[in-house]
């Protein structure tokens, strides 16, 4: 999938008129048919299964909010079967309105920047079930998982069911991360795919229960390991490119510790420092194919890095320091190339600077719990983005070496310390 750009100076950039916020659209019942007609002959292919739990307690015109792990954009093709006819007003990233708005709100799109604060996307949920009668879909984790297992949810998505008071579903997937782990270059495996959906809680529920009640329920649904289920069902992932690009989830070695020297490549990745080499066998397992196995989980070792950025932080050593290509997203009617700059990310946040001295961003640790980053974005490359809700800047490393998951895992680790420090202040 390609996205519109266009070249442009940062100023003429920050000149652009401001796009007005328009109000949810209710989905218009073609779209919402040839998509779920177009869904079905893919999903077709994967032989794809649905079992239902408790479904019958959502009345057929209710409207619901429907919660989702986020896997591959097979996602969106499996809720479109399962939930039609049904409207959906699918939140979604603000950058996937570019040169298609009109499409996107046809299809009931609601535009939100990811880990960013967005008061304005609560307002259009509430609209979008109580004055539309639409459910929505929802993908609370927000970006695909690195490693098969969930990223972090916002402490905020409690209050958020509060507020829209109707009934939570819960759907999982099987199989769809197996066929498009998002670090393999969208090359397709042959994986059969299922998913449960389970009705989780009424309106009535949610009004009883206590926030950080929901929010321990759905942290145990958003429990999950895709390689584990991998191997504990034998499914055979027999690709020979299925450790294509793992060298950008497994970053560092954990034999000699060099970062940024790892390369998967075919069935196998490798340290090009010290020549340790793993193999991904056909059951999502890692081997050693001369020595001892430091890992042979892929989950346990993207763990074991997270735990190394934990330790820099704490000693104040973590920094990254990169140049890079930077596009600007303001409005949705491209994306602008402003030009080079440089990119430091460090215990005091991000600092992004460039465009000949116009351009001067800081963001702040506390700023979000999470790190808006991607591999091979929209067919351009690995990407780290930042910014707020009306300018997000999009950061493309000029240099060799995999950077993206390190600094969303600082990212990550950074929000959690500066919690922690926060908490500490107010005790004393």
């Amino acid at each position: 999938m390609k996205i519109k750009t266009v070249p442009m100076r940062y100023e003429d950039v920050l000149a652009l008129s401001e796009e007005k916020r328009v109000i949810p659209k209710r989905p218009n019942l073609f779209f919402r048919t040839l998509v779920k007609v177009l869904s079905e002959i893919n999903l077709k292919n994967v032989h794809f299964k649905c079992e239902k739990i408790g479904m019958d307690k959502l009345g057929k015109h209710e409207p619901c909010i429907i919660l989702m792990n986020h896997s591959c954009f097979t996602d969106l093709m499996i809720a479109s079967k399962i939930f039609y006819p049904r409207p959906l007003s699918i939140v979604c990233t603000s950058d996937g309105f570019v040169g298609k708005k009109w499409l996107m709100r046809n299809l009931g799109c609601i535009p939100t920047a990811k880990f960013v604060t967005d008061y304005a996307l609560v307002r259009d949920m509430i609209r979008a079930v109580s004055d539309l009668k639409s459910s929505i879909l929802m993908y609370p984790e927000a970006s695909y998982s690195f490693d098969g297992t969930a990223t972090p949810l916002p402490d905020s998505v409690a209050k958020c069911l509060k507020f829209l008071n109707v009934p939570v579903i819960f759907v999982r997937t099987y199989g769809a991360f197996q066929r498009d782990p998002l670090y393999n270059n969208l090359q397709l495996r042959n994986v059969d795919i299922s998913a449960t959906v389970e009705y989780l809680l009424s309106p009535e529920q949610l009004a009883e229960m206590p926030a950080n009640e929901i929010n321990a329920l759905l942290k145990e649904c958003f429990s999950f390991d895709n390689f584990q289920w991998q191997k504990d069902h034998q499914i055979q992932i027999r690709e020979p490119f299925r450790a294509d690009c793992l060298n950008r989830v497994l970053y560092k070695c954990p034999h000699c510790m060099a970062e940024g020297r790892m390369l998967g490549k075919g069935t196998t990745i490798s340290c090009t420092k010290c020549g340790k080499t793993y193999e991904l066998t056909e059951h999502g397992y890692l081997k050693a194919l001369d020595g001892e196995s430091k890992f042979t989980h892929i989950p346990d070792w993207y763990r074991w890095e997270r735990e190394c950025v934990r330790k820099e932080l704490e000693n104040n050593t973590y920094r990254l320091d990169i140049p890079v290509e930077i596009r600007v997203l303001k409005g949705t009617k491209a994306i602008y190339e402003v030009g080079s700059g440089n990119l430091v990310h460090d215990c005091s946040g991000f600092h992004l600077t460039g465009c000949d001295g116009a351009l001067d961003y800081r963001h702040k640790p506390v700023n979000s719990y999470s790190l808006y980053s991607d591999f091979y974005w929209y067919e351009i490359g690995d990407m780290i983005c930042i910014g707020k809700a009306d300018m997000l800047y999009y950061c493309f490393p000029k240099v060799k070496g995999d950077i993206v998951a390190k600094a969303r895992l600082a990212a990550e680790e950074l929000y959690k310390l500066s919690r922690e420090a926060r908490k500490k202040a107010i005790t004393y």
